[in-house]
Formats: structure tokens, sequence, C-alpha cells
């Protein structure tokens, strides 16, 4: 792709919107970071503090430990985090920097102070309101982010309007954002292979730090189900079974309050850990040079992303699954793959792990996605093999785009009442 097409400063700006580092995992680091801005607005410390949740939100919320807080879970740790130690500024960061006295000062805050959390009416599938008070009512503010993690579609301040805007839903593409539906796996393939790597490089270089380090803690020390550790121990340490099995652990760590940076793909730290430790795993394994390793990285993000486009941020529909086969794309180029072979790991994966529901943010994601990462090297290795999964084996399509346009939809509409159901079960409704 020359750098004189569109698509190619299109694709550029995508990386960069995507692959940011965030603390912690990233439905409660937004409720953080509404919470932070909503304090900062009214300018002292809150006394009552409201948060409305899309169900989607509240489902990946409730269940993690919200780093920085000693070990806290949940929404109202969350908003607790952001208003007592939060830095707006930071984005998905915005508790990075917590000092050892606020981690007392947040627990004391979320004893002695209301937090009310419900639901939204899910009009919205991405929606965090936070609403706080002080002195009695006669002061408040309000912050609502929609759409994506750091989007602030409206500010308001004892009843003054500050900041409005509109939802991507009613305008196509979220305010700030590049359109995704410039991607395509044919652009994605000649993107990765002819990208000038100065575009690309300092993204990935802290793809690579970041998540490498959190998957090097998690297999170190003790988090969640030790999902990775258990793997290694009872399998060896194949370059299979390592790119499985650091993918697991990174996650093992994140979801257990591990205060290691992440960088994130389509808004999720276990989506930006699972196009990339395999990859980097491999491209040791396989003794790959640095310029094939970031070109693999720049596939595996990318096809992650135009995956994630059609179905939502949010959704019924496990996210490791798109990121596991577009990990296997990227671990098709290194072992010298073509084009034919990563759209083909993609469809096999896709066919393999289409099923895995997403039940929130929790331990067991770890395992999900060491499955994910499996379909996505048995999908590259079956076409490799001579074998594939064929146009109406299910609900494959003949030609990639065609079957990730069917996943769109089964994870769009398709899972929208499964999603619903497994909120209700979780919230035991």
């Amino acid at each position: 792709m020359e750098e004189s097409d569109e698509r190619y400063s299109a694709y550029v700006a995508i990386l960069n919107e995507e692959l940011i580092a965030a603390m912690g995992c990233t439905e409660p680091i937004a409720i953080a970071l509404a919470a932070a801005r909503a304090r900062e607005l009214l300018g002292v410390v809150p006394e009552r503090v409201f948060v409305e949740a899309s169900g989607s939100i509240i489902k990946n919320a409730k269940s993690v430990v919200v780093p920085h807080t000693g070990g806290l879970k949940g929404i109202g740790a969350a908003a607790a985090a952001g208003i007592v130690a939060g830095r707006p500024d930071r984005k998905l960061e915005v508790i990075a920097e917590v000092c050892p006295d606020a981690v007392h000062d947040i627990s004391a805050y979320l004893e002695s102070t209301p937090i009310e959390v419900k639901r939204t009416d899910d009009a919205v599938d991405f929606e965090v309101i936070v609403r706080v008070v002080a002195g009695a009512g006669a002061r408040e503010a309000l912050v609502r982010i929609a759409d994506y993690h750091t989007n602030i579609v409206y500010e308001e301040c004892d009843g003054h309007v500050l900041h409005e805007a509109p939802l991507a839903s009613e305008v196509g593409t979220a305010e700030g954002l590049t359109d995704r539906t410039v991607l395509d796996m044919a652009g994605i393939w000649d993107f990765a292979i002819t990208v000038r790597l100065d575009d690309v490089r300092p993204l990935l270089d802290r793809q690579i730090a970041c998540n490498t380090a959190v998957a090097d803690e998690g297999l170190a020390g003790d988090w969640g189900a030790n999902i990775g550790s258990v793997m290694m121990r009872a399998y060896g340490d194949d370059v299979k079974v390592r790119a499985c099995a650091r993918a697991a652990a990174a996650s093992d760590a994140r979801m257990s309050g591990c205060e290691l940076p992440v960088v994130i793909n389509s808004g999720s730290g276990n989506q930006g850990i699972t196009v990339s430790v395999p990859v980097i795993e491999y491209a040791r394994e396989l003794g790959s040079s640095d310029e094939q390793r970031y070109r693999a990285l720049v596939l595996s993000n990318l096809i992650a992303i135009h995956q994630k486009t059609g179905i939502g941020r949010l959704s019924a529909f496990c996210g490791a699954v798109c990121a596991g086969a577009a990990a296997g794309a990227g671990i098709a180029y290194l072992d010298g793959g073509g084009y034919e072979d990563a759209c083909h790991a993609v469809v096999n994966a896709l066919s393999i792990v289409a099923g895995m529901v997403c039940d929130g943010a929790k331990p067991s994601c770890a395992a999900k996605i060491s499955v994910a990462v499996n379909a996505g090297i048995l999908g590259y290795v079956m076409y490799r093999d001579g074998q594939q999964f064929y146009g109406g084996d299910g609900i494959v399509k003949k030609g990639v785009e065609n079957t990730i346009d069917s996943i769109a939809r089964l994870g769009r509409d398709g899972m929208r009442a499964t999603n619903d159901e497994i909120i209700r079960i979780m919230l035991g409704a």
C-alpha cells in the first residue's frame, strides 16, 4: 500500500487510536474516569455518588479487582478510586498513579459514602453515567461516557451544560475516531507487508514491552486461577503451549488487579494481550527478525479491530475469539504463510470457537484466551496441512469477508437476548 493512499493514513490512525495503554480492566476504568472527571467538575469531594451503566458495562465491571485499591472489586470501588485519586487527563491510566495513603483513603471513602449503582435501559450498549452530589444536593456534576471507553459525550455542572457530543449511533462514527469501515482483509495484508515501520514502531514497541511484562508477571506470581502456570506444568514448554499459556498468564494477572499497564486492542486489555503475546512468542521461537515481528503484529492487531468493528465494543460474543483468530493470522505470516494462509487461519478459527460467550471480566477469561489462541494456531495449521472448513459449514461463508460479516451478525444482533440473559443470571435476577 502506497503512503499516498488515503487508506494508509487511515490504517495508521486506527492503530494509534486503538493501541493505547490502560491500567486495569477497561470497563471499571471507564467508570473511574467518569467519576474522576465528575469530581473535577464539582470541585469538592462528593457526598453522594450515583452510577448508571449499561448491562455490558456492569457485566465486565462487577467481578474484577480494581488496581491500586488494595484488592477492592466492582463498580463502587472503581468510582471511589476515580473520585479519591483519579487523574482524568490520564484517560485509561486514570488511576495509574495512586500513592499508598490514597489506597486507604479509597477504602474509607467507599465505606463512608453512599454509592448507588443501577442499570440503564440499554438503549446504548456502551454507556456510563456518573452523577456526584455535594452540600445536601446544592451542588452536583454529571459526566456521561458512551460508545467507547474514553468518549465523554456529556458534561454538566450545577445545571449548566459544559459539553455535549453526538453518539456514534446517531452519526455513524464516534466523534474523534477514524472510520473503521476502511478495513478489509486484503487491505490489512497489503498494509502490514508494506507499511513504513517508523510509522508503527513506537506503538508496537510499547505493546511488546507492556504485554510481555504482564505475561512474565502472570507466570511468576500467584494471580487468579493461574491458568498460564497450570498449562505450563501440565503440557510442557512447546511453543504452542507457551503461546497459549503466556497469553493466559497475562490475563490471570490483569483480571486480578496487577498494577502493570497493558496495551489494549478494540478497547480491551485481554484482546490486546491475545493479539500480541502469542505472536511475540512465535517470533522468538522462529527466530524472526524485528521487521517480521512488527509486520505480524500490525496484521494481528488490525484483523482483530476489523472483526470487532461489526460486532461492537461489548456483546455476548467473547472478544478473545476474534483476537485469537487474528493472532493465528499473525503466526501464519511469521511461519512463511501468505495472504490465503492468513485468511483461512481466521475463518477456521472462527468456525471452531464462535460459540464462546462473554460472561464478564473475571479470572476465567484467562482460560478462554488460551482456547481462542489455540484455535487461531489450529486454524492456520489446518490450512497449512491442506485442511479447511468450507462455505456452508455452519455460519462459515465462502470468502473471509463474508464469514467475518456472519460473525458480526451473530455477535451484534443474534446474541442480544443471550447477553441480556447472561447479565440477568450474573445479577441474580
